[in-house]
């Protein structure tokens, strides 16, 4: 390419006030130049075009920002259906059937952990959890559920488990709810993590033909798989959500297209670090996918990138 071809777009100055939409700051943002901003705006290009194709658009997150108001954000999708398939860990699940029913609430990074366990409060980042609205309130609800679907059936796929639990909770602010309603299946390949994953050991302890099978999920994730035309993803985080997207899509040559947003860097090695270009090497991206990594904090950039498109 010579030097021409590469001077063709100008830098802008941002033009912002107090009455500037979320569009308009994206629209800047295309001509800033600079930065992170730029790549939100290639990141919301690309999704754009996920989000109004013929496309099996997956969406993994993690479970952390679930206990924050990001939460929200991750439900407006869902109801508009903007996506066709979840996978997230199971905190996710934990989190959102709790703050369904009880409230989080806002701290600090810099509190004392010694006095909030003797004041019975979990710290999540800068968000306090009482003890009341974690364990509690989930064994409470997560139990008499699992007796109602064990009298109906005694081996459940975890998406299909999820999806019983999300009609039965029939409550628009919960993300189990909204996808249930709206068939948009929710994947935990990590289901018998954290708290809904020891529900699900207790009930198995004093059931012993109780059985969770997860290679059922896999199966219908094969048939999604197959049968999709084209597929994008918008992967928060990264760990074992982000993994099992890009390690399914391998299976089809790679995903056609998927935006990264993370806060983690590459020199370990780790998947979280991992960048989108090390997944065209394992043939989980396409050569020739549209893609994009955003580095910051996604309680910020996804509702500037999300709230956009919406």
């Amino acid at each position: 390419m010579d030097r021409k071809n590469l001077l063709t777009s100008p830098v802008r100055d941002l033009d912002i006030s107090g009455s500037t939409t979320l569009k308009q700051l994206m629209e800047g943002f295309s001509e800033s130049g600079g930065f992170t901003s730029a790549k939100v705006f290639t990141a919301y290009s690309i999704l754009k075009k996920m989000f109004s194709e013929e496309n099996t658009t997956f969406l993994s997150f993690p479970a952390d920002i679930i206990s924050t108001g990001t939460r929200g954000l991750i439900n407006e999708v869902i109801k508009r259906k903007l996506v066709d398939v979840i996978v997230t860990t199971n905190g996710t699940l934990d989190h959102d059937i709790a703050r369904t029913y009880l409230d989080y609430y806002s701290g600090t990074f810099d509190y004392s952990d010694r006095e909030l366990r003797n004041l019975g409060i979990n710290r999540l980042g800068n968000v306090f959890i009482p003890d009341e609205s974690y364990g509690e309130i989930i064994e409470g609800k997560v139990q008499p559920v699992l007796d109602i679907l064990y009298s109906e059936k005694k081996e459940w796929g975890g998406a299909e488990l999820l999806r019983e639990f999300g009609l039965r909770m029939n409550n628009e602010s919960s993300i189990l709810y909204n996808a249930a309603r709206n068939n948009i299946p929710v994947f935990v390949p990590g289901m018998t993590d954290g708290s809904f994953g020891s529900q699900l050991w207790s009930f198995y302890e004093r059931n012993r033909d109780f059985k969770l099978n997860l290679l059922q999920d896999e199966h219908e994730l094969s048939d999604i798989i197959f049968d999709a035309k084209k597929t994008g993803a918008l992967m928060v985080g990264g760990g074992i959500s982000k993994h099992h997207t890009i390690w399914w899509n391998q299976f089809r040559g790679g995903l056609d297209y998927a935006v990264y947003v993370t806060t983690a860097q590459e020199y370990d090695g780790s998947l979280s670090g991992a960048k989108l270009e090390e997944a065209i090497s394992w043939k989980k991206v396409k050569e020739d996918a549209e893609f994009v990594n955003v580095y910051g904090d996604a309680t910020v950039i996804l509702p500037v990138l999300l709230g956009s498109l919406l």
